[in-house]
């Protein structure tokens, strides 16, 4: 087989970026290790960003998101019995969040690739990316019980934080930065209508809770457990009980319990592998970098990568020029590392590590007072969540 640019991994990074190439005239093929049903089914990110929204939107797969969607304009802080929010259009020229699932946002984009893209391969495994220092690498691949190559001439690792796009890079060329947070996120799906209309971040004594949403129906909640923890060993009266105690406040606010559906456990960590480049290999989304789900950046911080690549690969297409693709590493990293800067603010201002002294949680409580009473440090915050510029 042979195509201009070989994307490995059909999630919102690989999907989105074969999107914006096939709009600028650019043939890719998309190959993905898992079967559709699965793609279209994984529970992920959530929340996305106004450049997202925006992304979405200009790439044509934005419709069902603007009807299903929820827009929320803020969030609520929730320490000490207190209850603040933070208003993201006052705070951040305008812009907002929508709730919207990753995994919708991938039927959007599959709908759209099989109907107006080129090949898109489920259960197609990258085995191995060769030549990424030539003109002409190649994705070893197996699909419908044999091997294959694919042909290219970029090839785009999107293939997660296990992929194999990454080995490819000399072990020379490449830095890698690492944290393991020793606490993780048992998650919930609950046929339930949310107990708030935005989302609630709760710091507490006995550790942090989130309360999200997936519908108007359905809600999205989350505890802070030990690292290691698994999703059985936590009953459903237990989880219900364990977040109305997290997100309890003094007005008397209450949780509303429904039948659990799902439970899982996410681990926390943070990662970045530099460069994101090796000659014709690039690297976006998980495969390059990971934080914790804290700040809600996962998703996001893969739309801006391949907004940026398709970018640059177009003005190669255009000028014959390679500037902006020379400078994709440094112009992603730049957002990068601050998505990862904030979304560590945001897990040790919410979380209680194991080891916690009584001097460290008067200071996560001063940091949250500083946010509720401070208009430039709520900025920060809200310019944050809403999201960095791509470019």
């Amino acid at each position: 087989m042979r195509t201009a640019v070989g994307i490995i991994g059909a999630g919102p990074a690989g999907l989105l970026l074969a999107r914006l190439l096939h709009l600028a005239g650019i043939e890719s093929v998309v190959l993905e290790s898992r079967d559709r049903a699965y793609v279209e089914h994984r529970q992920r990110a959530g929340i996305l960003e106004q450049g997202t929204v925006d992304a979405l939107r200009a790439a044509g797969a934005g419709a069902r998101m603007d009807r299903e969607g929820l827009r929320h304009d803020g969030i609520e802080l929730r320490f000490a019995g207190r209850r603040h929010r933070v208003d993201f259009p006052g705070l951040a020229g305008g812009r907002s969040v929508m709730v919207y699932a990753q995994t919708e946002v991938c039927k959007d984009l599959i709908a759209l690739r099989t109907k107006e893209g080129g090949p898109l391969l489920f259960e197609a495994e990258a085995l191995a990316v060769e030549g990424a220092d030539t003109d002409r690498p190649r994705i070893r691949f197996r699909h419908a019980g044999r091997e294959d190559v694919l042909e290219c001439d970029y090839a785009v690792g999107c293939d997660g934080f296990r992929g194999v796009a990454r080995d490819a890079f000399p072990a020379a060329l490449t830095r890698t930065f690492e944290r393991t947070y020793p606490y993780a996120w048992l998650g919930i799906l609950a046929d339930v209508a949310p107990s708030h209309d935005e989302l609630v971040y709760a710091r507490h004594d006995r550790g942090f809770a989130l309360l999200s949403m997936r519908s108007p129906h359905v809600s999205r909640l989350y505890l802070q457990v030990p690292a290691g923890t698994q999703a059985h060993e936590w009953s459903d009266d237990d989880i219900w009980a364990e977040l109305e105690r997290r997100s309890e406040t003094t007005d008397g606010r209450r949780l509303q319990r429904g039948p659990i559906t799902q439970k899982s456990v996410t681990p926390m960590r943070s990662y970045v592998h530099e460069p994101l480049r090796y000659g014709r290999l690039l690297l976006a989304g998980d495969a390059a970098h990971i934080v914790p789900p804290t700040g809600a950046k996962g998703l996001n911080l893969a739309v801006g990568d391949v907004v940026t690549l398709a970018r640059a690969l177009t003005h190669v297409q255009e000028t014959g020029s390679a500037r902006l693709l020379d400078a994709y590493s440094a112009t992603c990293l730049r957002r990068v590392w601050q998505a990862e800067r904030f979304s560590y603010d945001m897990t040790t201002l919410l979380h209680r590590a194991p080891d916690a002294t009584a001097f460290e949680d008067r200071l996560q409580l001063a940091r949250l007072e500083r946010i509720a009473s401070s208009r430039a440090a709520e900025t920060d915050l809200a310019e944050a969540y809403t999201g960095f510029p791509f470019d």
